[in-house]
């Protein structure tokens, strides 16, 4: 089948084929009719299968439409990151270039100026490519009218969803007309995304094609065994190595990410970070300059692991195992897309190698473990770290030790009653409960304050000597003084008779 088949405007056609894409995907050849006839529609593809321009292309053709005909039917496009806002936006702006008029697209996201956002919304645009959080700081400014938008399209929801996006669509969903039709994209289906589809969809169009449930069986899959202290020298082997041209690696931790990155540098590589705490300016910049191949190795955390495209990436790195099953497809995803083959490697140090037999199980695959010769794990045995489900002989304590045990403990408990009757500063008995012991220490940081010369442990006065002045209180000794008028709820007595008490 070719986009000819699918009845799309000669200026849609003509940018279609400007951009290499000669045949549709099979997302795009099936949702694109359904979207053009008016349904509802929920649809699940895997990553990289032009899902984008499975709804941009109709959104486009409608807008036609609508305009010969004088009236302004609206789109609102919401997605989870600003990567994605952005790739969306780009895709509007390349597949309109030949069409007259050209509709006017806005793209909304956070981290940037609001307010030329505001000014471009006022002008009421056609297309609006929109993050959740700031589309709804300019509805809530009066900024922008969302009354002509007919047609919605939640891309990534699931990812919306996850990131807690759920409030704020909710609230830009009062904001719509109760007509519209509505698009909704999603690579899995847990039971919140199932919630809001049974929600606003209306009679809808189901497409189940292949989703990111499984890995694209176009990526290789290497899984090499590493300590975690070598993980960043392992890196910088393969990339001498391996002749990779450009890889994505991905971390745990916005932290990691920048310490790998500038050890790397250190080395000569050309390395760059992206996460979601760096300013719009630089998440772009480092997008655009690993994309053109000024940066061989880009540092992301999952931030980045949907939402970015990036054409012929061939090698993801897992640096840090990913959380989930389902994270780990959204992250070697990144490479192998549109039929094109990868690869995706994974550090697997003893500390991760239950955490990725899971990911194994979970995908019914099982990747064979490589060693890299410098490299060789120093604990190879997998089941080295494992907690033995029965005792081991010889580990366990015997009963003479147990018994020699409580006698010390018994006799440090008395050795420590007669050093608090000797000394004005006592040391803690091992066995006080750990509330009396915090008690106990501001007790006697107070008796410290008060004491204008704390007294010699070893050499007590005999007599505490009258001061000269007249006004001035005799500072009693703490050693001589007599407690017994001491309440029962002094925290210090109270631990003293616990600890009689289990003698």
């Amino acid at each position: 089948m070719s986009f000819d088949s699918l009845k799309l405007l000669a200026p849609l056609l003509r940018s279609v084929e400007a951009h290499g894409h000669a045949i549709p995907t099979t997302i795009q050849e099936t949702a694109i009719p359904l979207v053009m006839q008016g349904k509802d529609l929920i649809a699940a593809s895997e990553t990289g299968s032009g899902k984008t321009a499975a709804f941009v292309l109709p959104i486009l053709q409608r807008f036609a439409h609508s305009s010969l005909g004088g009236n302004q039917e609206g789109s609102l496009i919401l997605v989870p990151t600003r990567e994605l806002a952005d790739q969306v936006g780009n895709a509007i702006r390349d597949y309109s270039q030949s069409m007259i008029p050209v509709p006017r697209h806005l793209t909304i996201f956070g981290g940037v100026d609001i307010d030329p956002q505001i000014e471009a919304a006022k002008a009421r645009p056609d297309v609006i490519v929109a993050t959740p959080g700031r589309l709804l700081d300019i509805v809530e400014r009066q900024a922008i009218d969302l009354s002509h938008v007919t047609l919605l399209v939640l891309d990534e929801t699931d990812r919306l969803l996850a990131l807690g996006f759920a409030d704020q669509i909710d609230a830009i969903l009062k904001q719509l007309p109760a007509l519209r039709q509505n698009l909704l994209f999603s690579a899995t289906f847990p039971p919140e995304v199932v919630e809001i589809s049974n929600a606003i969809l209306n009679d809808p169009e189901k497409i189940q094609l292949e989703t990111e449930s499984t890995p694209g069986e176009n990526i290789q899959q290497r899984a090499i065994e590493v300590d975690r202290g070598e993980r960043t020298a392992l890196l910088r082997h393969l990339l001498k190595t391996e002749g990779w041209s450009r890889v994505l690696v991905f971390v745990a931790t916005k932290r990691r990410a920048a310490n790998i990155t500038a050890k790397l540098s250190k080395h000569g590589i050309r390395a760059a970070v992206l996460h979601g705490d760096l300013k719009q300016e630089r998440r772009t910049r480092a997008l655009e300059n690993f994309k053109a191949g000024n940066t061989q190795v880009l540092m992301a955390t999952d931030s980045a692991a949907r939402g970015i495209d990036i054409a012929n990436l061939p090698c993801v790195v897992n640096y840090d195992p990913p959380r989930s099953a389902a994270v780990y497809v959204n992250r070697i995803g990144r490479t192998g897309r549109a039929g094109q083959s990868g690869i995706a490697v994974s550090f697997i140090s003893i500390e991760d190698y239950q955490q990725f037999q899971l990911i194994e199980k979970r995908h019914e695959i099982k990747i064979e473990r490589e060693r890299i010769e410098g490299f060789i794990p120093t604990q190879a045995d997998p089941n080295a770290l494992l907690p033995s489900a029965t005792p081991v002989k010889g580990k366990r304590k015997s009963k003479k030790d147990k018994s020699s045990e409580v006698h010390a403990r018994k006799s440090r408990n008395r050795a420590s009653e007669k050093q608090e009757l000797d000394s004005p500063q006592t040391p803690f008995p091992e066995t006080i409960e750990e509330d009396a012991k915090e008690q106990v220490v501001m007790i006697q940081k107070e008796r410290l304050i008060e004491k204008s010369i704390p007294a010699e442990p070893s050499k007590l006065p005999e007599q505490a000597v009258e001061p000269v002045v007249p006004t001035a209180r005799k500072e009693p000794n703490p050693s001589l003084e007599i407690q017994p008028e001491k309440s029962v709820s002094d925290p210090w007595t109270q631990a003293l008779k616990k600890i009689l008490e289990k003698d």
